[in-house]
């Protein structure tokens, strides 16, 4: 029989009720502040997470320094999976590739010798076979973590001891950036130049008032590892900076490379930071296939050391900068990289800062790493003194010295008694070698206890002074602008990202260029069915429809265009040609492409012309003019510009031309007047245009007077009348009018 796992004796009783959500909360909330405070948000002090901290940290025990040999990632790993991060070896071996990547860490953290990845998105070695050792940039960050700088915790089985955060004197979470997901918030701060920080923080250690603006003097904005063009106005780039949140506009770097005899290509020498260079060329491959970049014929990647990434065009008149702005919209050759800072504050608080607050901060640890190194010197100085002082007391009595340790039993306490010495002086001296009695290193000693006295008032005129402690950050920082600046380490400091204007172009030329022109005949059935069929179609007689449906409206257009539905309900709809269904079957309804409402019906359809204006006509005889760049919609919900109320209904959408309006009602009566009496709106109801005692509008028809006003009968003859024969029709807006005319077609239309 197995064991009882109740208690003796408790029979079924230790069953502890427990209510669920209160049990699942404190579980989900115990989970989301490990997932915040121990995984996924860099600590604004030392810019690091703690697989990244536990990883240098491991590295400096291993004695990894850059001036010392490589060691095998797997023995890495392996330190800091046992010690430190209780967590798959994949995962702490992915951030130790990453800190070595140049192209994803603006300042690498890790000197990698092997196959760490590349910027295509192949994986690294395998960490057997890999080798790492620490660089500048990591020693800088513990820079005097023996020395007291900071506070070290207990690791996960106790055994060992971790730092809660390394000294910094690097500004790490700015200049190598960071991004993670935790529960219910992110973080996501781009690369920054190093020396670009330290100015602005020296500027800072001056200024404490100065604003973010003022930083903005010396920070211009983010530095990609990758390089690549910011398109952000400055206005953008500053509220991103003071509220911490925002994004930027990122785009590859190209130039057109001239091959001679008028022909070109554009080649893209950086692309965007994070970027895969494989998986972009194959997104540009794929729309080229699909034939969305009509502009461009070829895609090549003949990048080696450095990227190069060729575009061909299809033809030398191409607009070299449309065909790029083609390529920006729709490829990842222009990224938004977001900026959330989201940090530790302090160590303990999640909370998004400005760029003056995570700068603050950050100055702050670096005093107190100041001030808590300087009073670690302090202490081994004031022992140090202890026991010099307790040499040279020893020296000035040599001969009692030494016979105290030949003859007495317990030499220690008698020379404690005898000089009123420490213990820790009494044991130096007992401790000390008989070469060291020569008169030189009484000399020495005298020098060393002079020097130490120096340093010690040195160190506490600087413990008692803040303006002194600024002036030594100030220091330390200017330090690390020299060993990490563009002077010293051109390669690593100068600056690779640069800013520009994004180039103005119209939006249509753009879209435009990202479709490629073809011709097509638009076919609207009765029942509102669309389609577009390749080629201008002369001979529509061919033309298929479901049973009981039939032509409504067909017209010639490009696959560049935009096409206008007008609605009874007085809505506007748009649809690009490119997007209309293909011309095999019956198409497809108008209402699976736009939001339209069943009780409404397509009066009409066109291509759009911004330059035009319309006559828009209701049943009920009202009416207006529009601007047709007015009526574009840009959702599939329309836009709403003649406001009709049932049972009245929207009747006529008619391009204005001429200077006269001619309108004929259901009781066949039409009435003429000038086209200057009626409004231009962008929206409304109108004004009544004809008055009927029942029924209402039939057909409109705009004109120029001079030329008269012609119709066509049902035969096909076409009747003209003259301005003086129409001289009884006219009148003005809103009135009744006569009987149509001799002639005038039974339809009561005007063709």
């Amino acid at each position: 029989m197995g064991k009882e796992l109740t208690p003796p004796g408790a029979g079924g009783d230790s069953i502890e009720p427990v209510d669920l959500k209160k049990a699942l909360e404190e579980r989900y909330l115990a989970y989301a502040l490990s997932t915040i405070m121990h995984r996924a948000l860099p600590d604004v002090r030392d810019g690091l997470k703690p697989v990244h901290r536990r990883i240098m940290h491991a590295m400096r025990l291993l004695r990894l320094n850059p001036d010392q040999g490589f060691a095998k990632c797997a023995r890495i790993v392996g330190e800091v999976m046992g010690k430190f991060h209780p967590h798959g070896d994949q995962s702490i071996y992915d951030a130790l590739v990453r800190l070595a990547q140049d192209f994803a860490v603006r300042y690498p953290l890790v000197d990698g010798q092997g196959n760490f990845g590349n910027i295509d998105g192949d994986n690294p070695a395998a960490m057997r076979y890999t080798e790492a050792r620490m660089t500048e940039v990591a020693t800088a960050l513990l820079e005097g973590i023996t020395e007291d700088a900071v506070d070290f915790r207990p690791t996960y089985n106790e055994e060992d001891e971790e730092p809660i955060v390394l000294p910094g004197a690097f500004p790490n979470l700015l200049a190598n950036g960071s991004s993670g997901i935790a529960v219910g918030m992110a973080t996501s701060i781009p690369p920054h130049n190093a020396a670009e920080l330290c100015d602005a923080a020296l500027h800072l250690i001056e200024k404490p008032q100065a604003s973010v603006s003022d930083l903005l003097h010396f920070v211009q904005g983010p530095d990609f590892p990758t390089g690549g063009i910011i398109v952000d106005s400055r206005d953008a780039i500053l509220e991103a900076y003071e509220t911490g949140r925002g994004g930027f506009r990122l785009r590859a770097r190209y130039f057109v490379e001239d091959q001679g005899r008028g022909t070109w290509q554009i080649v893209v020498t950086e692309i965007p930071y994070q970027v895969q260079k494989s998986k972009l060329v194959e997104k540009i491959a794929e729309l080229l296939i699909a034939r969305k970049l009509p502009l461009l014929e070829d895609v090549r990647d003949e990048s080696a050391e450095d990227i190069r990434l060729v575009l061909v065009p299809k033809s030398r008149t191409v607009d070299p900068g449309l065909l790029m702005e083609s390529v920006f919209k729709l490829t990842d050759l222009e990224v938004r990289f977001p900026l959330n800072m989201n940090v530790l504050s302090r160590g303990k608080v999640p909370n998004v800062l400005s760029l003056k607050q995570v700068l603050q901060e950050w100055l702050e640890h670096r005093k107190e790493v100041l001030i808590r190194r300087s009073r670690h010197r302090l202490g081994e100085i004031e022992k140090r003194l202890e026991v010099l002082s307790g040499y040279l007391i020893a020296y000035l009595n040599i001969d009692e010295v030494i016979r105290i340790i030949r003859e007495e039993d317990e030499p220690k306490q008698v020379m404690m008694a005898r000089w009123s010495l420490t213990d820790t002086q009494a044991e130096a001296i007992l401790n000390m070698r008989l070469r060291a009695l020569r008169k030189l290193e009484e000399f020495e000693i005298k020098k060393e206890f002079d020097a130490l006295s120096a340093e010690k008032a040195g160190i506490e005129a600087l413990l008692a002074s803040e303006a002194k402690q600024w002036q030594t950050v100030g220091w330390q920082i200017q330090k690390a602008r020299r060993d990490f600046g563009p002077e010293q380490n051109p390669e690593l400091g100068k600056r690779r990202t640069s800013f520009a204007e994004a180039p103005e172009h119209d939006d249509t030329d753009i879209y435009h260029a990202m479709i490629e022109k073809e011709p097509i005949t638009v076919v609207v059935s009765n029942k509102g069915w669309l389609r577009a069929l390749k080629g201008h179609l002369s001979d529509l007689s061919m033309l298929t429809f479901k049973e009981g449906d039939g032509l409504k409206i067909a017209f010639p257009a490009q696959t560049t265009d935009k096409i206008l539905f007008f609605t009874t309900g007085g809505k506007f709809y748009t649809v690009a040609a490119d997007r209309l269904p293909g011309g095999r079957g019956h198409g497809e309804p108008i209402r699976i492409i736009v939001d339209m409402e069943n009780d409404q019906d397509i009066v009409t359809a066109f291509v759009h012309d911004g330059s035009r204006k319309l006559l828009l006509v209701s049943r009920d005889g009202n009416g207006f003019v529009v601007p047709e760049a007015e009526v574009v919609a840009n959702t599939r919900k329309g836009k709403q510009v003649m406001n009709v109320k049932t049972p009245d209904e929207s009747r006529r959408c008619v391009p204005v031309s001429g200077d006269h309006v001619a309108i004929v009602g259901e009781n066949r009566k039409m009435l003429v007047f000038p086209l200057a009496q009626v409004p231009e709106l962008t929206r409304g109801k109108g004004v009544r245009l004809q008055r009927y005692k029942d029924g209402g509008t039939l057909d409109v028809k705009l004109f120029a007077i001079g030329q008269g006003l012609t119709w066509q009968d049902s035969s096909g003859r076409t009747f003209t009348r003259s301005k003086e024969e129409l001289v009884e029709w006219m009148g003005d807006r809103a009135a009744a009018g006569r009987m149509v005319p001799k002639g005038f077609p039974r339809s009561g239309k005007f063709s």
